[in-house]
């Protein structure tokens, strides 16, 4: 069982621990001695402050030993270690983990892994032509559902994945959706898509909606739904009606003036 109490001769070779530190260090690089910690039998590991300004809180940890029935104390290494309250870089992250929706950009590629859970073998040993040409176009189209011709399609789980992604921008819970006059199920913009993820969505086609080009929960709404308020059509202006067979007879008086005032009023509109 390995002894907690410190080696005595280990732990008086303070004076051997500070020079190995400061040969690694530098001189006056190395600060206050801080404690000793037990390794083993016979092995102590002296720390000793660090006075570099870029690693604050870190400890130089020298480790000495001796071999049994010896007195001569050895350096074992000098490492920089830190310590409680040491400022550390944040934990490293895998470059798959720290990518976000966005940052894929003009050119770049994201590989997927082997085995995404995302994704599922699709059925690319069938010849896709061959199983069109009998049936025609309705079998072509029903094959590209199912995935033929493709090395991988969405799993379950990662039709799960999408569907709470697009529930959470556009679904029923939506603070838009909760002050909608109605649902996109029922709105004249909703472009319906194909497969399981269809019974639950659609892509909105409204170019002043919000969500215009997104894929939405048919539960979702907003205010440009198709009929929420349907302005009625303006009615054509009625055609000017001109009777040019009816002749209406005017008499005009002359005004004192602006011809003889002794000519009779002429009488208008006979021929």
């Amino acid at each position: 069982m390995r002894s907690r109490i410190p080696d005595r001769l280990c732990s008086e070779a303070v004076q051997l621990a500070l020079a190995a530190a400061e040969d690694v260090a530098g001189p006056g690089r190395v600060g206050e001695h801080l404690g000793v910690e037990v390794d083993g039998d016979r092995v102590v590991t002296h720390l000793f402050a660090c006075r570099e300004d870029a690693y604050t809180g870190w400890r130089w940890a020298v480790t000495v030993a001796r071999a049994p029935r010896a007195k001569l104390v050895t350096v074992d290494e000098v490492v920089l270690v830190p310590g409680p309250d040491a400022l550390l870089a944040p934990q490293w992250v895998p470059w798959s983990e720290r990518l976000r929706p966005g940052d894929l950009g003009v050119g770049d590629l994201l590989p997927t892994k082997e085995d995404d859970e995302r994704l599922e073998p699709g059925f690319t040993e069938v010849d896709v032509r061959t199983a069109h040409e009998p049936l025609g176009l309705g079998a072509a189209a029903v094959a590209h559902e199912l995935g033929l011709g493709r090395a991988r399609v969405l799993s379950p789980l990662g039709r799960d994945l999408a569907a709470e992604r697009w529930e959470e921008h556009f679904g029923v819970r939506t603070p838009m959706a909760q002050a909608a006059p109605a649902h996109c199920v029922s709105c004249g913009f909703l472009v319906r898509i194909g497969g399981p993820l269809g019974q639950a969505f659609g892509v909105c086609a409204n170019e002043y909606a919000p969500a215009d080009g997104h894929m939405v929960s048919l539960g979702f709404g907003c205010g440009g739904h198709s009929e929420a308020a349907v302005m009625p059509a303006v009615p054509p202006a009625a055609e000017p009606v001109v009777d040019d067979y009816d002749v209406e007879p005017v008499r005009v008086h002359h005004e004192g003036g602006s011809v003889d005032d002794t000519e009779p009023a002429e009488e208008l509109g006979h021929s």
